[in-house]
């Protein structure tokens, strides 16, 4: 074989090389991608999570004094239509008297004070309390005892906080929105 016989051959293996080298690495890449998209996807919230985010409740079936639960980000809601005598009792507490201290007007929406809306779970282990129960003319948790008042704050029992009022506004004077 000649000098210049070598010098055809090599640059073929070299290209050859090149091009087994890109196509190997373009394989792997597209196989890193195919991999690694279920993994990056799942970390998205489902489609009945997303669902939850915001909750619609049309108000205008709840009569005086009732309450309604309903489920928002897979938790139980009260909703409750508060009577005056609800309303002005839960006004005339003192501050001093509450373990978690909150004034009612920081509990419910300016103009729609008689609409309480909480998130229905006790704050001391989880359990979902009693409406229109207790002591209070509130909410009663029978799983250990505590006693919330018609504005959904601690009175007595173990629970630490007041029940939890979510981010939620009035779309109309007869629709909220949750979340």
């Amino acid at each position: 074989m000649s000098e210049s016989d070598e010098k055809i051959q090599k640059p073929s293996c070299e290209g050859r090389r090149d091009f087994v080298v890109l196509t190997a690495s373009a394989v792997a890449a597209v196989g890193a991608a195919c991999c690694t998209w279920p993994l990056v996807d799942s970390l998205n919230p489902s489609e009945d999570v997303l669902a939850l985010a915001s909750t619609e409740v049309d108000l205008t079936n709840i009569a005086v004094g009732q309450t309604i639960k309903v489920m928002w980000r897979g938790k139980p809601v009260f909703i409750t239509h508060r009577t005056d005598q609800q309303i002005k009792e839960a006004e005339a507490v003192p501050l001093s008297e509450l373990r978690d201290p909150e004034t009612d007007e920081q509990r419910v929406k300016k103009g729609h004070e008689q609409w309480l809306v909480m998130i229905a779970i006790c704050t001391h282990l989880g359990c979902v309390p009693m409406e229109n129960k207790g002591d209070y003319d509130g909410y009663f948790c029978p799983c250990h005892g505590s006693d919330y008042d018609s504005a959904g704050r601690i009175r007595k029992g173990p629970a630490p906080k007041n029940l939890v009022v979510p981010s939620y506004r009035f779309i109309s004077d007869t629709k909220i929105v949750i979340g």
